[in-house]
């Protein structure tokens, strides 16, 4: 039966939250760490406003958006679609984090959403890639997810579900190297934690730790924005595709720009979906 427990995010800025200990000893550890109000609500619900506009535009185009199970989307967007993209990607917290697991050198490699719609069912247990020699015999994560809800996150909104410190079990059984046997799903149960974040919140997490979307029984959407971020050489940015206009690229600050790779072009192009998991394309648990 599923191990069903409070949000385990941190509380608002200390010194301790950035600590490199604290925050090495989470994403080594459990695989994924969270501070509370890191945004104000205003900001979230901005943000909201611009991902269901994006989300609208990217069904209607063919290739918009990549299905990640029933009712299930992800849409990657271009980062001057959204409001506020400067102040999430230089968020003291978040950069603090990437330094520390990630060197002084990571790489922003990817910026879109999920959306688990009413009538999503539970996902497949998963990575969201597969491991690599990094990872399996260095025993070093080379790639961060953090996820910023622009939802108050009820129990019967399909929570985001994960078993921590799975991201150093050994893949040799996987389906693609990404896809568990439903013979170790009793491990997965055992440990899963689901989590229950406000808007505001903001989370990060090893992506190779083993999780889920649950079943959305209400009538509401639940969309998260997601930011990837890699240590150099990690070569995620080839399943992505970050573009910047020329115009707005300018406008950055010398400091962010040095943590992007991306394409700067005269004007933006539509993004053809690159980052496909097939496994939650074809169904569901």
């Amino acid at each position: 039966m599923n191990s069903i427990t409070a949000d385990t995010t941190a509380p608002a800025p200390t010194e301790a939250t950035y600590d490199p200990a604290t925050i090495m000893g989470a994403i080594y550890g459990d695989g994924i760490l969270g501070l509370k109000g890191a945004f104000d609500r205003a900001y979230i619900q901005q943000l909201g406003d611009d991902i269901g506009r994006l989300y609208t535009e990217a069904l209607q185009r063919p290739g918009g958006a990549v299905g990640r199970g029933t009712n299930r989307h992800y849409v990657e967007i271009h980062p001057e679609d959204i409001h506020g993209f400067v102040e999430l990607v230089t968020h003291p917290w978040v950069d603090a984090v990437c330094r520390t697991v990630l060197g002084p050198d990571y790489k922003i490699v990817e910026i879109g959403f999920d959306v688990p719609n009413p009538g999503a069912k539970d996902q497949p247990w998963h990575r969201d890639f597969p491991a690599e020699a990094t990872t399996l015999v260095e025993r070093r994560l080379d790639s961060l997810a953090f996820n910023l809800t622009t939802v108050d996150v009820e129990e019967d909104m399909g929570p985001f579900e994960i078993a921590p410190g799975t991201q150093w079990d050994d893949p040799s059984s996987y389906d693609h190297g990404m896809f568990p046997p439903s013979s170790l799903y009793p491990r997965y149960l055992s440990r899963a934690q689901r989590k229950y974040p406000k808007m505001g919140d903001i989370s990060v997490r090893s992506a190779l730790t083993i999780h889920r979307g649950t079943a959305n029984h209400s009538n509401k959407a639940r969309p998260v924005l997601v930011l990837g971020v890699d240590a150099p050489g990690a070569g995620h940015h080839e399943k992505h595709d970050l573009q910047f206009s020329e115009r707005y690229y300018q406008t950055l600050p010398e400091s962010l720009r040095q943590h992007l790779i991306c394409r700067v072009v005269p004007e933006l192009e539509p993004i053809m979906q690159g980052h496909t998991i097939e496994g939650l394309m074809m169904g569901d648990a």
